[in-house]
């Protein structure tokens, strides 16, 4: 059984803090961005396991997320960052919308309530 108390190894919520203070917010905000479609690839079964481990109703909720980030933080990020992911953003959309055995209506896909619908 392991002991709950942190070790010295271990970084302290203090240590933590000071680190993530010295992170500009752009960067976080990407790394989520990044993480949110790294999560959703894999959901969409576009890694190399495929559909091990393809769930489309999870893809669709990471889809959203991502989308709703980069709406709301468009003014916040510059292009030189918001313009990738953008990009990915749709590649996900689109792959959504093919792996989808029912599509969804024009403008009612994942994340298409934030960037309009998203063809081909």
């Amino acid at each position: 059984m392991s002991d709950a108390t942190p070790s010295s190894d271990s970084p302290g919520f203090d240590e933590m803090a000071r680190d993530i203070a010295e992170v500009p917010a752009v960067e976080v905000i990407v790394t989520v961005a990044v993480n949110l479609m790294s999560a959703a690839a894999v959901k969409l079964g576009l890694t190399e396991d495929g559909d091990a481990h393809k769930d489309l109703d999870e893809a669709r909720k990471l889809v959203h997320a991502l989308a709703g980030l980069l709406d709301a933080s468009t003014t916040e990020i510059s292009s030189f960052h918001a313009a990738p992911l953008r990009d990915g953003l749709k590649s996900l959309q689109l792959a959504f919308r093919e792996a989808s055995l029912v599509p969804d209506e024009p403008g009612q896909g994942p994340g298409e309530k934030y960037t309009g619908p998203v063809f081909g």
